[in-house]
């Protein structure tokens, strides 16, 4: 059955996806390829683009092929890529509607120059350089939120822009039951011996690129469809599916870059494996941000800190690093990989302590937006609760309140979905274990596809069809639920993980 108003609607949708995949692009060349002097430039060609992409999806025409294919979806099966592809569509639309084109143009140059600002006060570790460009983003938000009026808090209109259909009361709750658990298990910390310091050296660059560029081939993308650069703050962008740009950060001190790299792997096996019929539409990216981070989290911690693939890994790093690794047998760096120990920074912060990074900035961005806290004040108060909750002293605002990008690009709502994605991946980990028994036999003998098949199958294929809690349900049996994470640290990290 054909509908011609469906049908024109899916040709602009589409178009319009062209558009935001030529601005994901732009984005990744400002933080990759950019020289620093095209900041203003960049700047007025992002307001531009997200200005147009804005008003073609809002136009009347938007409106007039919704109403018209209304009648038809009531005959399509909602599990249809056609009715899913008419519900989200209403769903955006309806959202975008109430927000003034200006008001998205101004958001979309205020995060340019946000984004510059941040750079240079880390640089000079001096909040001061960004105060005004954090003032003019918390300023515009506030505007955002005052175009809605459907929520029980005002956060919950940022919240649902990175998680849609969660509230913040519901990410509360996870959060204060882990907040609960992993304070208890913080402040019982004590010295268990392990050495981590072969971790720390000299890991020339040349060889943590090959090695980056080897683990992301041995877990697997399709052929010919991604591409790996360094960047300040690794992420993965570009239009998706058969084109993802994974990023990551050397340092020749450390081996953080082959940790980051299996991170973006994760996100990028999530868009490269959505199904190819919707990649030119709005259902055709990852679900949520949360359930993104579920996969980067689960490459990153549940296999790629994992005993099973270090089995496998380990002999292939001891041979690119023996001046480091050579004396160092896999029990010590199986140990110090997986070291529980609190630091400053969120991006280097063990799979147990990170959770605290993430709350803490939780409950600063609901301070920020409802006026408990003065912006000229984060830094203290950043400082005041990295101590009550990691027992850390901070020395300046670079390893403090200016570590993240986030706030200078104003994406407040974002972090929260971070911690999210922890607890979402335990939930899925536990569901493949269930179905593929030998699963981390298979880990150790180097083999990543029946994983990667399971989850393409099961989740990313599934793009934005349905709602990130819905999608959870499908793919787990259960909506979120912090006890399998809470089960899951307690059985590696030690009992005091839960009561």
């Amino acid at each position: 059955m054909e509908n011609s108003s469906l049908e024109q609607l899916k040709a602009r949708v589409a178009e319009i996806t062209d558009l935001a995949q030529v601005a994901s692009l732009v984005g990744w060349d400002q933080m990759v390829m950019m020289p620093q002097g095209g900041a203003a430039l960049r700047a007025n060609q992002r307001a531009t683009l997200t200005k147009v992409i804005f008003e073609q999806f809002t136009s009347p025409e938007t409106g007039r092929l919704l109403d018209e294919v209304a009648p038809y979806e009531d005959l399509l099966d909602p599990e249809s890529d056609d009715a899913a592809l008419i519900r989200l569509t209403r769903r955006d639309y309806e959202k975008a509607v109430r927000v003034p084109s200006e008001l998205r143009s101004d958001i979309a140059r205020a995060s340019s120059e946000g984004v510059q600002a941040w750079a240079q006060a880390k640089e000079a570790s001096d909040f001061s350089i960004l105060l005004p460009a954090l003032e003019r983003a918390i300023e515009l938000r506030q505007k955002y939120i005052d175009c809605f009026d459907d929520y029980d808090e005002r956060y919950d209109v940022l919240l649902d822009d990175f998680e849609p259909q969660m509230k913040t009361a519901e990410v509360r709750v996870v959060f204060q039951r882990m907040k609960d658990e992993l304070l208890s298990f913080i402040r019982g910390l004590g010295d268990d011996g392990a050495d981590d310091s072969f971790l720390t050296g000299h890991f020339p660059v040349d060889r943590q690129q090959a090695l980056c560029h080897e683990v992301i081939d041995l877990f697997g993308l399709k052929p010919e469809t991604w591409r790996l650069d360094d960047t300040r703050h690794p992420f993965v962008g570009g239009p998706g599916t058969d084109d993802v740009r994974i990023t990551t950060h050397y340092d020749e001190t450390n081996l953080d870059s082959f940790f980051g790299s299996m991170h973006e792997y994760g996100h990028a096996l999530y868009e490269n494996q959505v199904a190819r019929e919707l990649a030119r539409g709005p259902l055709g990216h990852g679900c949520s941000l949360g359930l993104h981070e579920s996969q980067s989290r689960m490459w990153e911690n549940l296999v790629g800190r994992g005993r099973p693939f270090w089995t496998h890994f380990y002999p292939r790093l001891q041979e690119t690093f023996p001046e480091q690794l050579g004396d160092v047998d896999l029990d010590r760096f199986y140990r110090a990989v997986n070291l529980v120990r609190p630091s400053l920074i969120r991006i280097h912060a063990d799979e147990v302590t990170y959770n605290m990074h993430i709350i803490l900035r939780f409950e600063l961005e609901q301070d920020m937006i409802e006026g408990r806290v003065a912006l000229a004040d984060l830094p203290e108060e950043w400082n005041r609760r990295m101590d009550e909750y990691l027992g850390i002293d901070v020395p300046d605002d670079a390893h403090g309140v200016l570590q993240d990008m986030h706030w200078g690009a104003g994406h407040i709502g974002y972090f929260s979905t971070y911690s999210l994605g922890n607890v979402m991946s335990v939930q899925i980990w536990e569901r493949v274990r269930e179905e593929v028994p030998d699963l981390e036999e298979q880990f150790e003998r180097g083999e990543f596809g029946a994983l990667r098949e399971w989850l393409g199958d099961r989740l990313h294929r599934l793009g934005r069809k349905f709602p990130p809690q819905d999608t959870l349900e499908r793919v787990t049996g259960s909506r979120i639920d912090p006890e399998p994470y809470l089960r899951y640290l307690s059985e590696k990290h030690g009992a005091h993980a839960t009561r």
